[in-house]
């Protein structure tokens, strides 16, 4: 077994159930407590602390393997004699908050995202934060390695019902938020849905929204579901997307809202059944977090529009700092940003990661929609909506996303070599590369030329060659694709072009 195939990022991840022809299962109950074993190493080295006696909480999302996943996880925790905090059904953004509240040593969540029903894995917090890429690398490096504390003591199990408290602390988040005269029901007269996808969501509707007294009716997918019967749990998929754009429409609701599956994610739709989403979600984000914070710079990532820029500079009066794709790498470009004294207070990727700093840079989908709710309350006051937050926004007319395979074993040194030729090119027929870019390379095309931009990137876990387009003008992708067409051709050795061929 090679454990460090398991690594995704920030994640442990593998396939964790039987029946999907050509994923055999990698996250067994073996390789699960060799790395639970590896994880209490890993805390030995750097929190200092030994097993016996710590506090560690689990909790999970609604995927089948879950309750299998954490019986392994706690097998090898008892044993070495941790005080185990069982949550259950759990956000994974609940997880951080569990080890200040409880509080607790450390904690695990049980997730895979919005990934298939048959995958899984885990993500691991402390009171400081989430762990990092290195620190993945190397509790699976101990766990190749078959590393385990020397000393077994029985630990304890106590159940923990802590998704609770975390729903308390988002309704008094709300009620302080709002200031409405009625100050426990800040959200009477609100009428919002929500659409969990089945998964760990739903609480957001029962345990936040309905106490608050908006009227949630017309909300759907709430049960848990490790299937995920209805939709992929996923702000990014268009069918969820148009699952909750309907529900609103349907139920004539004042806002729309929906979570990925383990909640680190959100999106909404407003009262006309539009997306608030990518760029528009972005730039919401970006309005609500620079109240008090003005001139402050926003962190995205590297596929915004010129329009958001736009919005955040111009409308906002904030400044705008493209970064690489990924959400911990814009969390950790906003923390270095504020350490160097730049004021920073949102880390938002298009995905819908974002990360509002007065929330410990914490990627949490319930608390955004938790501001934005509180920005609608406050916007009804002054007899607006947010569309009207969003009008001066300018959105492309056309945007796409294209995807070239690279066939090359040593895919990261191809893709690499592949954008240091663009670029070469790009200079030679005098194409405008942006220069505040810091990932791939991003060019821009005039009037008649396109009118938009594209940015080619290498995938970050993937041999993928990710090629985004914008344009201004009706056919402006396309045309922006045959100028790149002509340059793959001289350089389609080891990457699949077809798919920009079948698109230009």
């Amino acid at each position: 077994m090679d454990y460090l195939k398991l690594k995704s990022g920030t994640d442990i991840r593998g396939v964790a159930v039987e029946g999907v022809a050509g994923e055999p299962v990698t996250l067994t109950d073996e390789v699960v407590e060799t790395i639970a074993a590896a994880f209490l190493k890993w805390t030995e080295n750097h929190l200092g602390k030994k097993p016996q006696g710590m506090r560690i909480a689990i909790g999970h999302d609604s995927r089948i393997s879950a309750d299998k996943i954490s019986a392994a996880l706690q097998r090898v925790f008892l044993k070495y004699g941790v005080h185990v905090l069982d949550c259950g059904l759990a956000s994974t953004p609940s997880m951080f908050w569990a080890t200040l509240d409880l509080p607790c040593d450390c904690s695990v969540q049980i997730t895979a995202s919005h990934h298939p029903y048959h995958r899984n894995g885990l993500k691991f917090f402390t009171p400081q934060g989430g762990l990092d890429a290195p620190d993945i690398g190397e509790i699976l490096q101990l766990a190749q390695k078959g590393e385990h504390p020397r000393q077994e003591t029985p630990g304890i199990r106590e159940d923990c019902g802590y998704m609770k408290d975390y729903a308390k602390r988002l309704c008094e988040t709300i009620k302080k938020g709002v200031g409405a005269p009625d100050y426990e029901h800040p959200l009477k007269g609100f009428h919002i849905v929500v659409d969990a996808g089945n998964g760990a969501g739903g609480f957001y509707a029962t345990e936040v929204l309905a106490p608050l007294g908006a009227n949630i009716s017309g909300s759907q997918f709430l049960e848990p579901d490790g299937m995920f019967p209805n939709h992929i749990p996923n702000p990014e998929n268009e069918t969820a997307m148009a699952f909750i754009c309907k529900a609103v429409k349907d139920s004539h609701a004042d806002l729309g809202v929906i979570f990925d599956t383990d909640v680190d994610r959100g999106a909404a739709v407003d009262n006309r059944g539009e997306e608030i989403n990518r760029n528009r979600l972005v730039a919401l984000a970006s309005s609500i977090a620079l109240e008090g914070n003005e001139g402050g710079t926003i962190v995205t990532d590297s596929i915004t529009s010129d329009g958001l820029k736009e919005y955040i500079e111009n409308t906002l009066g904030g400044k705008h700092h493209r970064f690489k794709r990924g959400y911990k790498n814009v969390i950790n470009e906003a923390l270095r940003l504020n350490a160097e004294g730049i004021n920073c207070p949102l880390a938002i990727e298009t995905s819908g990661h974002a990360a509002m700093r007065e929330n410990h840079f914490l990627d949490d989908g319930a608390y955004l929609v938790t501001k934005i709710l509180i920005k609608m309350a406050s916007l009804r006051k002054e007899g607006k909506e947010l569309e009207d937050l969003l009008a001066p926004l300018r959105e492309p007319v056309e945007a796409s996303e294209v995807r070239l395979p690279i066939t090359d074993p040593d895919f990261r040194r191809r893709g690499e070599a592949l954008i240091q030729a663009l670029e070469e090119y790009a200079k030679e027929q005098s194409w405008a590369i942006a220069p505040d870019n810091r990932e791939g390379i991003r060019v821009s095309f005039p009037k008649g030329e396109g009118e938009g931009w594209f940015l080619l990137r290498l995938s970050v876990h993937d041999p993928i060659l990710p090629i985004n387009l914008e344009s201004d003008v009706a056919g402006g992708v396309r045309a922006i694709g045959q100028k790149l067409l002509k340059f793959l051709e001289t350089h389609k050795e080891d990457i699949d072009i077809s798919p920009m061929e079948k698109f230009a």
